[in-house]
Parts: structure tokens; C-alpha cells; sequence
């Protein structure tokens, strides 16, 4: 795991300083080295977190055998061993002088060029300078799991895996304007979506793409997860238990590849207890696990972790943290993310981080099963909300929810909606108490434009139901722009590399050619994973409410934190920015603090991260 950045500069406008400067801006994310290239219009920059071949010739960026590519490289490559083996077989001529994945990424594109890329199975931001044609080409992993921000302005190509290594470049930083579309979808659904960033000027590189610069910027996609869907889904349990059930053994078993101390980040919930379980059964000794415990015991899910540790025989970390301690880390939030990010399950996640960080260098985490296998409400909502009956009676049901209590006032927004083609995002942005669409045209000022579409209509071989096509929307945004930004830049913050194996592309794709009846059955969500599940930990363990990783933010606003509201949403905030108006906010308040309107704290969690980042970057 690493970080790289670079320039492409038709016009010479960019040299070594810059650099340097686009580069060390992340040196959290590669402590142990770092490297340059430079030649004419081109530079290239790495830091380098060693996890496999910790030796200095595996260090970049690296040159080919023949010196025509050069390459630096962010991410791991887990079947590398096995494109080296091909490559070989292919190649009787070409040798190998490290043991690293870096030097078969590249030799594979000497050998097949762009379409080396469907060959690698592994999370990867990839950028390949050809010095005889001038070509620079860069590559993303197919779900997203490492990142790209990128400026060009027709003359120059400036790219970095972090947002604040191009603005730390006075000559981009300058030129920077605040992207009021982004604004208007973060009110809506808590992130900033591919390929907006919060500047105008600098976008998010497409996941499953790869691009071409010379004389322009080329973009081309190679993996659609849509193209991987079939006809005909499969319905067999047996067959289809078996077969996950060999894809996440396989899976684990690559991530575990290391020459670097390694664990597991375990909550005690299906996910992390699944990857933990198999990494133990394939580890000849106690693997090290994590969990993050809360002094609020509503909060507090450590106990079930050391329960299932307990009956794995890890070798378990436990850390209890108090409310103070977390809030002390929302400071920090600003500088990590680079732009307003509203999950604030990354306090935990930045928490845990740094504290396993203490002994490993590389982690294994759950993420993805809840997007697979159908485990969030908001997929049931999806097709409770399509069901042509609720069609006809919505508006009634949302003015009778809507004087009952506060959990039946937040269902009464779900219900309270328009346009059917926003559908997906509608439930999504009340599932996480986002703003809707109508409390946005409602609340923002007259000068900001109506919400970016996001795409909601997939292109598939068979008619998906409408929780499979919530599901797919989850996977093209919230996984990609919200969870997996979450945690890598948590994880690289502290130095720390994080491995999803549930998200092997393989995963993917036999979980959306799975028939939705193996993934959501009787009412029990994620049945098929947790059927694997069982196999390695009795079910008894998880009898249990579902609780996600989060903090009580609701509590904490009306205490320890309500100064985050008296300090970024007072009345002189809100006019300076212009962004929303006044009045609304005041409401928004009362009905708050004064009338305890609980459902209302995220929506107030937005406006604090807005404008808190609008006075920290003074735009």
C-alpha cells in the first residue's frame, strides 16, 4: 500500500519541486520510502508502505527489463505469483530480480499491454509512463478500493491518491473553485460521488477504468459489474453455498499473503466474524485480531468480538475508548478526507486504525457483504416502495406517519417522494438521514443548482428486482465513494494497509448472478453468507439485533458536542457562506434541541461538516 501522484505537462509548466511537493503531501500513506522520476513532461512520484518484498529493489517507482516503462503503483496484487508463472511460460527469456507484485504488474503490461489489466485480481491505482511513445497510462481497480484525484486543463495532467496533494500545489490551489453541484448531492447523500470533488477543477477517476494521456485524456472503461450479470441466476442453495464458499476461502487465503505482521478488524458482526474465522482455519497459529469497545454499552459491541475471538483462539486486542477520547478525533476529520464527508463511523474506524497499527502493518476487514447479499433496510425499502399498491396510497401513509412519533415521522419521509426515477437515492439519502430532495430545494439558496443525477437505471441481461437494483446503486456509490474512501484513508492515515476480501471481484460478480431468494430468505438478509458463516462458528453467536459500527452522534450533539452547533451554524455562518438559508437551519434547531426531533441529528451533522469545512478552507 503506498501513495503516488505525478504530472503530465505538455507545456514543461511542472518540474522536480512540484514533485516533491505533490508526493511527500502523503507520506502517511508510504513511511518507508520514498522515489522519483523525472524526464521532460513527465514526473512521477511514490511512497512506499513495504508490505510484500521489503527490500530496497523492490522499491519504485521501478523500470522494466528494457527500460522503455516505468511505473509507480498503489495498492496489492494478490494472484501475482500466478501471472508471474504465466508470464514466464509465455516469456522463456524474461527474469525476474525482486519478489514484489510491482514487477509483474509491469512486465505484464510490456507483454499484453492495456489488457494486462484483466489478468490482475487485487485493489490498485496503477500509473505506467511508456518513454518511447510518451504515452502515460493510468489504471483503477475495478471496485474502487484505491483511490485517484486528477486536474487537467487540456495542457496539464496532475494526478495524486489523496485530494490534498493537489491542493497543496499553489499553482492548482489558486485556480480552485467550489463545486456547488457536489455541495447539493453531499446535503443529499453524505459523500461527494465519482466523479465530483469539491473542486470544479479536480474530479475522482473512474473505478474499472483506465486512461491514456498525450495529447488529451482518454478514458476507457474495462470491467461493467452489469456485462457479469447473467440470465439466469442461480438457484440452487447447495451448489451455491459450495461455491461462495470456496471463493471466500480462496479470497482470504490470497489477502493473507504478507511479509508484513498482520490481523483482522473483528466487531463481533457477520462480515468480520467470517473473514476472521476463515483466516484463522487457513493460519497454522493465533492470528491478531481487533476490536474497539465504547463505555456506552449501547454502543459497545467488544463483548460479542471477545466472544467469537474467544471461540476462534486469536490472539485479541480489545481497546475501550471513552466518548471524550472518540470526540477528541473529530478533529482530525478535516484534514483526512480533504473534503466535507459526513460518515461518522470514521471516528471508530480511525480509532481502531491507529491502535492496531501499534502491532500490524496490514489488516483484514468485513466490508461488502451487507452490499452483496442484501443486508441493509434500505433494500427491503426498495421493494416495499415499488409495490404498486404503496404506489397508490404513499402520500396518505406519509401524512398519517408524519404525526406519530419520530421513528414513524423519518418512515413518513421515505414515502414522501415524487419522482420514481430518484428512487434509489431517495431511500438511500432517508435511510442514512440525509436530506431529500424536497428539504434541499426547500433549504439551499436560489444560486445553487438542483442535485447531480446519479445513475439509476442499469442495463442488465435479466430484469434485476428492485432490492438487486437498490444493491447495484449501493455498489456503483455508497460502497465505492463512502465506505471504502472511509477506510482507506482511516487506515492510511496511520500507515496501516487495508485488505476487503469479500470485495474480490470474483465475490462480486457470483453474488449479483446469485437469485435474490438465497440472499434474503424467510426475512433473515445476508442468509447464504451467514449460512457460510455458520460453518466455522456456531449460530447461536449472533443471535442478536443487528448493530452497526457507529457512535451515539445524536447524544453527543445535544452534550459534549452541541458546540459544533452554536460554533458553525450560527447566523453569521450561514450568511457568509450563502449556501442555505437562515431560517431553515434556526427550524431545523428548535425542532432539535427544542422539540426532540432525534432524526433530525444527521441532518444538522451535515451543515456542522459543510460549514466547518467552508471556514477551514476559507471558501
Amino acid at each position: 500500500m503506498c501513495g503516488i501522484a505525478g504530472f503530465f505537462s505538455t507545456n514543461l509548466f511542472f518540474n522536480q519541486d512540484h514533485l516533491t511537493t505533490l508526493t511527500n503531501t502523503l507520506s502517511h500513506r508510504g513511511p518507508n520510502a520514498s522515489g522519483f522520476f523525472l524526464e521532460e513532461k513527465v514526473g512521477l512520484g511514490h511512497r512506499r508502505l513495504s508490505i510484500i518484498d521489503l527490500s530496497e529493489a523492490a522499491n519504485q517507482p521501478m523500470y522494466s527489463g528494457d527500460k522503455r516503462y516505468v511505473i509507480v503503483f498503489n495498492g496489492e496484487i494478490y494472484n501475482f505469483k500466478e501471472i508471474k508463472q504465466r508470464l514466464i511460460a509465455e516469456n522463456k527469456t524474461i527474469s525476474f530480480k525482486t519478489n514484489s507484485d510491482t514487477e509483474v504488474i509491469l512486465e505484464a503490461f510490456v507483454c499484453w499491454k492495456e489488457k494486462f489489466v484483466d489478468y490482475l485480481n487485487g485493489m490498485f491505482a496503477i500509473a505506467i509512463y511508456d518513454r518511447t511513445e510518451k504515452k502515460l497510462y493510468l489504471f483503477r481497480d475495478r471496485i474502487g478500493k484505491k483511490p485517484i484525484y486528477y486536474f487537467w486543463d487540456e495542457k496539464n495532467f496532475v494526478f495524486a491518491s489523496e485530494l490534498k496533494s493537489l491542493v497543496a500545489l499553489k499553482e492548482l490551489s489558486n485556480k480552485l473553485t467550489l463545486n456547488k453541484l457536489a455541495i447539493s448531492q453531499f446535503l443529499h447523500i453524505g459523500y461527494i460521488a465519482e466523479p465530483f470533488s469539491i473542486y470544479n477543477e479536480i474530479k475522482k477517476f473512474p473505478a474499472a477504468s483506465y486512461a491514456i494521456i498525450k495529447n488529451k485524456l482518454e478514458i476507457k472503461r474495462f470491467w461493467n459489474i452489469e456485462e457479469k450479470i447473467t440470465e439466469n441466476p442461480i438457484q440452487s442453495f447447495s451448489e451455491a453455498k459450495k461455491k461462495l464458499k470456496e471463493l471466500l476461502i480462496n479470497s482470504v487465503e490470497y489477502r493473507m499473503i504478507s511479509d508484513v505482521p498482520f490481523g483482522t478488524f473483528l466487531s463481533g458482526g457477520i462480515d468480520s466474524s467470517l473473514v476472521t474465522s476463515i483466516a484463522q482455519s487457513i493460519s497454522s497459529n493465533p492470528i491478531q485480531t481487533f476490536s474497539i469497545g465504547f463505555e456506552n454499552k449501547k454502543y459497545n459491541e467488544a463483548p460479542h468480538a471477545k466472544n467469537i475471538a474467544t471461540y476462534l483462539k486469536t490472539n485479541h486486542h480489545e481497546f475501550t475508548v471513552s466518548e471524550k477520547k472518540t470526540m477528541e478525533f473529530i478533529g482530525e476529520l478535516d484534514s483526512i478526507f480533504d473534503e466535507p464527508f459526513a460518515d461518522s463511523s470514521a471516528i471508530p474506524m480511525l480509532l481502531i486504525s491507529k491502535m492496531a497499527r501499534q502491532k500490524v502493518t496490514m489488516i483484514l476487514s468485513g466490508d461488502g457483504g451487507d452490499e452483496l447479499f442484501l443486508g441493509y433496510g434500505m433494500h427491503q425499502w426498495a421493494n416495499r416502495l415499488q409495490s404498486p399498491f404503496i404506489k397508490l396510497v404513499r402520500k396518505p401513509i406519509s401524512i398519517v406517519l408524519s404525526y406519530l412519533n419520530n421513528r414513524s415521522k423519518r418512515a413518513s419521509l421515505l414515502f414522501d417522494l415524487n419522482n420514481y426515477q430518484k428512487l434509489k437515492t431517495h431511500i438511500f439519502s432517508q435511510e442514512q438521514y440525509c436530506f431529500s430532495e424536497k428539504e434541499i430545494q426547500k433549504m439551499i439558496n436560489s444560486s445553487f443548482p438542483i442535485l447531480p443525477y446519479l445513475k439509476e437505471n442499469f442495463s442488465t441481461q435479466r430484469k434485476l428486482s428492485p432490492m438487486e437494483e437498490q444493491a447495484l446503486f449501493d455498489l456503483h456509490f455508497y460502497l465505492k465513494d463512502d465506505l471504502l474512501v472511509k477506510v482507506d484513508r482511516t487506515t492510511m492515515r496511520h500507515s496501516l494497509e487495508a485488505r476487503c476480501p469479500i470485495l474480490d471481484y470474483r465475490i462480486v460478480e457470483f453474488a449479483f448472478n446469485l437469485d435474490s431468494s438465497l440472499k434474503l430468505k424467510d426475512g433473515v438478509s445476508k442468509y447464504i453468507l451467514k449460512e457460510v458463516l455458520y460453518d466455522f462458528i456456531p449460530k447461536s453467536y449472533f443471535e442478536r439485533p443487528k448493530w452497526g459500527f457507529s457512535i451515539p452522534l445524536m447524544h453527543w450533539l445535544k452534550n459534549d458536542l452541541s458546540y459544533l452547533i452554536s460554533t458553525y451554524l450560527t447566523k453569521e455562518i450561514i450568511e457568509k457562506h450563502e449556501i442555505v438559508k437562515v431560517e431553515y437551519v434556526e427550524k431545523l434547531k428548535y425542532l432539535f434541541l427544542e422539540k426532540n426531533r432525534d432524526y433530525l441529528y444527521n441532518r444538522l451533522w451535515l451543515l456542522i461538516v459543510l460549514h466547518r469545512w467552508l471556514e477551514k478552507n476559507r471558501l
